[in-house]
């Protein structure tokens, strides 16, 4: 129990600043519900505006199959990891609406994690690191809205990296499917 023990006191402390100037919690309430959303159509506007088309649509792609494996993972582990949401445990005070599914882990952050993992592996550090940014600020707003437990970010990042590294070694460049995907429009 002292893992959980931390969890909850490191949870409490950074959703402890919630509710206390409206500008901030607007902020991250905002980047909570549309960090995501804007993370998706940033990969996606990429596809007609890269300088080098072949590698980096290949990467786009590989962004796009790692937030769906991603998120399957999660599916997968929602069927046997069941915990509660920190504000029915008594942990959290919420300030968005109430999820209807459990908290571990976090799909916000495995879907952000895993597009800024997949252009890190891939070799495009800037961008890798402002979607990485970005990634960082999704999952801590999680916390700070109340609606996850600090460890629920974080198996949700390794849920990201994990399906990144796994794309990254299953669709490689230059096969006859990865021609075929990065020549479409």
């Amino acid at each position: 129990m002292p893992f959980y023990s931390a969890d909850a006191t490191f949870t409490q402390a950074i959703n402890g600043l919630a509710g206390h100037v409206g500008m901030i919690d607007a902020a991250l309430i905002w980047i909570s519900s549309i960090g995501v959303p804007i993370l998706v159509v940033l990969v996606a506007i990429q596809w007609w505006l890269t300088p080098d088309r072949s590698r980096d649509r290949h990467v786009l792609i590989s962004a796009g199959l790692s937030f769906l494996i991603g998120l399957g993972l999660n599916q997968v582990t929602l069927l046997f990891v069941h915990r509660v949401r920190p504000y029915d445990a008594g942990i959290t005070h919420l300030i968005i609406e109430r999820s209807a599914d459990f908290s571990f882990p976090s799909d916000h952050a495995t879907a952000a994690f895993a597009i800024a993992a997949a252009f890190l592996i891939h070799g495009l550090s800037r961008r890798g690191f402002w979607f990485l940014l970005v990634a960082v600020l999704v999952s801590f707003s999680r916390v700070y809205v109340g609606i996850h437990y600090a460890s629920d970010v974080l198996g949700g990042a390794l849920t990201g990296i994990l399906a990144a590294m796994l794309v990254s070694g299953l669709y490689r460049r230059d096969t006859r499917l990865d021609r075929l995907l990065t020549n479409i429009l």
